[in-house]
């Protein structure tokens, strides 16, 4: 009888293990844990810890709450131009509405990343069918990006799912036709650099011909100073002299020097001899007139 007891004591144990086994509700940080009850949801636990449940009427799962990152397949896009593109993107995102998410994708990552997959596609392919090659190489430092992520929206709303962010790894041309579009496009740099080349080349040309119709203006204002300083020169000096000529022993005196000038001028090249007429200036101190 005793051993019966223990048999029984311990099925009893076992059962009450089980019973509380199916209550407890544990609920990590990094998770929701959704309860339902015949099929129907009727919480959704977010708090990390230990909550209870109905046993075998209610039953729980967990569902992401981290945020969650998905590489999404490789794709061929069709630029404004008409060129064809590689885009390689990922995509951050995170479940913002747990009963949702769970009503209408079951809970399930998988499905969930196919629906993001379609959506940021089709996003990628409205917003780069936009713009033109040159454009799209030109905005890859996080216009595109975010270009993208705004044409999303709220499509995904509804499934109980928020993109934080769209990344391109990588937005390139098909290997055919790669380096004819790097041929183009320096090209197009080169075309560009030569017009402001010329640019750069004409004002410095309108610079320097401002500067040497400057010079010449001023050389002319300055020629003209020079020759009216020069005739005012003249002037006082013909002024000096009228003055000394009307002064009599100052008329004798310039005569006198002038004379000696005249003779000074006259004995070069080896030439000693000088013939005075007896009017000479010269000659009238030699004889003492």
């Amino acid at each position: 009888m005793k051993k019966i007891a223990k048999a029984f004591s311990g099925l009893i144990l076992i059962a009450a293990l089980f019973v509380l086994g199916n209550s407890l509700v544990i609920t990590y940080p990094d998770e929701y844990m959704i309860v339902r009850q015949f099929g129907e949801i009727v919480r959704v636990v977010e708090t990390p810890g230990v909550s209870v449940k109905i046993p075998f009427v209610q039953t729980s799962a967990p569902i992401p709450k981290a945020l969650q990152i998905y590489d999404i397949p490789k794709s061929d896009v069709i630029t404004k131009d008409k060129k064809s593109m590689i885009a390689d993107a990922f995509v951050l995102w995170k479940i913002s509405d747990p009963v949702l998410f769970t009503r209408h994708l079951n809970g399930q990552v998988a499905q969930a990343q196919s629906r993001i997959a379609a959506s940021v596609f089709s996003s990628m392919k409205s917003v780069i069918s936009n713009m033109d090659q040159t454009e799209i190489i030109e905005n890859r430092d996080g216009k595109l990006a975010e270009d993208i992520k705004d044409n999303i929206g709220g499509s995904l709303d509804g499934y109980g799912i928020e993109v934080l962010a769209v990344e391109t790894k990588s937005l390139d041309m098909p290997d055919d036709n790669k380096q004819s579009v790097y041929d183009r496009m320096i090209s197009e740099r080169n075309n560009i650099a030569a017009s402001y080349t010329a640019q750069g080349n004409s004002s410095a040309q309108k610079i320097k011909n401002d500067t040497t119709k400057e010079v010449s203006v001023m050389k002319s204002e300055a020629n003209a100073e020079a020759e009216k300083i020069k005739a005012e020169g003249e002037a006082q000096y013909m002024q000096i002299l009228s003055n000394a000529y009307n002064d009599t022993s100052k008329a004798d005196f310039y005569n006198f020097v002038r004379s000696l000038d005249a003779a000074k001028a006259s004995l070069k090249n080896g030439n000693n001899t000088l013939i005075l007429d007896k009017s000479s200036p010269i000659t009238q101190v030699f004889y003492g007139y």
